[in-house]
């Protein structure tokens, strides 16, 4: 199978208010069954990537399109051809920088890829002054530079870049630890969510969810929060769902937040697989089945989701249910 991959990607940190950091909460009867999975606080600082979609470098495109279907070497040299035909082709600049980033077809080189980024950078390259941006940011391939970063990212932004607004409205907000800009956070991950970013939207929609920078807004929370999920968002799907649940800001509807639920799960979502197997130890929203309650409940304890209740009902299982437990468990993580 031919790998496919994005030119670098939007998200440098994840909101600390993000589902996958939340706690597990107790077992508690009707809408305080479910507790959101976010709570206040600032975006760590090596949460992953999540990437965006690559712009369309114009016309047709070789070098792109090769790229787009994992022939590397072939991208690479068109673009190479691209470059020595035109100095200031920037798109093809940009292409080549990726590629290093990447290591596709070449030796990983993040000096060289700083390089081609700065060249197309320098000639107005919107993506390449994202991309050139991160790596200022991170300090890989060339020397760390927050200021510079962001002065990037501005340029970016100003070229309607969903991804450097997004990492602008993140940095508003951790401002290197001094005074967090949630007013001017919310603006920034607007305008990158009104250009369809889902991290952006599912930031937004936080911040809505607890009143940060926007006056709170339960049905604004589940407009962004909800178009993150619908975009395959996995921590926008674990809050979607808990809103659903709950019926905070929409229709309660158990039976589609366990679907939703049970999606993020299989995604490794922590958080998600813990509620799941809730869900089925109550029968709320999925059908009661204790075997893949407790299925769900081991696989989140060993990403460090701690449950004492569903601990408690795991010791209550006979042995051929703990066994069939174990069977699952296996099939699961063998899969």
């Amino acid at each position: 199978m031919k790998r496919t991959r994005r030119l670098a990607g939007t998200a440098i940190f994840s909101l600390a208010l993000a589902a996958s950091a939340g706690r597990a909460q107790p077992l508690m009867s009707d809408q305080k069954m479910l507790m959101p999975a976010t709570e206040p606080g600032v975006a760590p600082p090596n949460a992953p990537l999540l990437p965006i979609a690559p712009p369309r470098l114009g016309g047709p495109d070789l070098a792109f399109g090769a790229y787009q279907r994992g022939y590397y070497a072939t991208a690479l040299r068109e673009a190479m051809q691209r470059v020595s035909a035109d100095p200031t082709d920037a798109p093809a600049m940009t292409l080549v920088g990726e590629i290093y980033a990447e290591g596709l077809a070449v030796k990983r080189d993040l000096a060289e890829a700083a390089r081609w980024f700065q060249l197309a950078a320098d000639r107005g390259d919107r993506q390449a002054r994202f991309a050139l941006g991160l790596a200022k940011l991170r300090g890989e391939g060339v020397a760390k530079d927050l200021p510079g970063a962001k002065t990037l990212f501005l340029a970016a932004a100003a070229q309607d870049h969903a991804g450097a607004l997004y990492n602008l409205g993140i940095m508003a907000i951790e401002n290197n630890g001094v005074s967090s800009d949630f007013v001017k956070g919310a603006a920034y991950f607007r305008r990158s969510a009104e250009l369809g970013n889902a991290d952006a939207a599912y930031a937004l929609g936080l911040l809505y969810r607890n009143g940060s920078g926007v006056e709170r807004d339960d049905k604004a929370a589940v407009q962004w929060i909800g178009r993150a999920a619908r975009e395959n968002n996995v921590p926008a799907e674990v809050e979607y769902a808990i809103m659903l649940f709950n019926g905070v800001g929409v229709a309660k509807d158990e039976a589609a937040a366990g679907k939703l639920f049970l999606k993020a799960a299989v995604n490794n979502n922590p958080v998600a697989q813990n509620r799941v197997a809730r869900l089925f130890a109550a029968g709320r929203g999925l059908p009661q089945n204790l075997i893949e309650a407790m299925k769900w409940h081991l696989i989140a304890r060993t990403a460090g989701l701690k449950d004492a209740w569903l601990d408690s009902q795991l010791t209550q299982l006979t042995p051929k249910q703990k066994s069939e437990v174990e069977v699952a468990v296996h099939q699961y993580v063998g899969q």
